[in-house]
This record gives C-alpha cells, structure tokens and sequence, in this order.
C-alpha cells in the first residue's frame, strides 16, 4: 500500500475522531500523525459543513468549532454544541487557568499535576465559611468530576487523588475571558463579605 492510499484511508477515522471531541497527540499518535498529514484535507471537508479546525502542534491537541460567520454571510448552524456552565464549575476552570499561568512562568515542567485537596482548597477560599464540610467537599468533587468531562482535567492512571490540569484549557479560557471573569469574581467575593457581615 503507498502512502497515498494510507493517508485516504486515515481521512474517514482522523474526521470522526474529530466531531466526537478534542484529539491529543498523547493518546493516539498514529491518529495525530495522520491529522498533521491531512490537515489540508481535513480543514477543507470541515470547512464545507460549517467547521473550522483549531489545531495547536506544539501543545499536542486539536478540536473543531463552530466557523465564525463572515463579513455579509448569516451566521453559519451550529453543528458543536456550547454548553452552559454552572458558577461552580466556571469558576473552577478560571482558577485552574490561572494556576496555569503561574505554572508556566516558572517554567518548571510541561504537566501541572494537582491533587484533589489543592483544588478543594483552590475552591474553599470563594465560598462561604460554616458550610458543612462534607457537603462541601461533596459538591467540589461533582465539579471536579464535570470538569473532567469536559477534558479539562484528566484523572492519573492509579493514583485516583491526582489530576492533570489539560493544557487545551488555556485554548478554552483565555486572557480576555479570564480578566472578565476576574471582575465577576471580585463582584462575587464583595457579596460574600456583605453576606457575613449581615
């Protein structure tokens, strides 16, 4: 078989890799390989539905969107579906965010790995004081959990404690978003404080 029939082969597998969600050259790199050749390809059969390839080498991912309507044209249907995110978990993904940033101008390592207590304790600082603990912790684990569906954190094989803050995230939120979210957060850490002087 020539390259050329491996490659045509690869487009049907590399496109539904693609609509089913966020490809990571980590988890399959024969798949990533075929997307880098076909990228082309893929771009262009995307394109003609309405998508637009978002692909980052260097971070070892890629996702499809939504193509942003251009000037004169209507806006095109919406084939990937947004999803409304709770306060909880939005907040959740701002804060990770911004531990990434902080990750990043150390400079130490590629992975962030955060265990489960630095994220309750990430989160424990924007809610109210006297909660019940053990609902609390509760209600950070299904935001954990939803966040992991998302595939913005990624449980470590066997150490169930541990997670992988997913550098897409950065993709997803960025400086603009992040710096708006900052202002509602501020907001919110104003109302809490009224709330317990109350």
């Amino acid at each position: 078989m020539n390259t050329t029939e491996a490659t045509s082969d690869a487009l049907p597998p590399t496109l539904i890799a693609l609509l089913k969600g966020i490809v990571y050259a980590e988890n399959d790199p024969t798949l990533w390989q075929n997307l880098l050749t076909l990228q082309t390809r893929v771009r262009d059969y995307v394109g003609m539905i309405g998508l637009e390839l978002m692909l980052d080498e260097a971070e070892g991912h890629a996702w499809l969107r939504t193509r942003p309507a251009r000037d004169g044209e209507p806006e095109p249907p919406r084939l990937v579906t947004r999803r409304q995110l709770s306060f909880p978990v939005s907040l959740l993904l701002a804060l990770l965010r911004k531990k990434l940033a902080e990750f990043d101008a150390s400079g130490s390592d590629t992975r962030l790995i955060l265990s489960r207590d630095d994220i309750v304790e990430l989160l424990r600082v924007f809610l109210p004081s006297g909660s019940n603990d053990v609902r609390l912790i509760k209600q950070i684990d299904s935001q954990i959990n939803k966040v992991v569906e998302l595939g913005f954190l990624r449980k470590l094989r066997g150490q169930d404690q541990q997670f992988e803050v997913r550098r897409i995230l950065k993709a997803f939120v960025d400086a603009q978003w992040l710096s708006e979210f900052d202002q509602r957060l501020a907001e919110y850490q104003a109302r809490l404080v009224d709330k317990q002087d109350e």
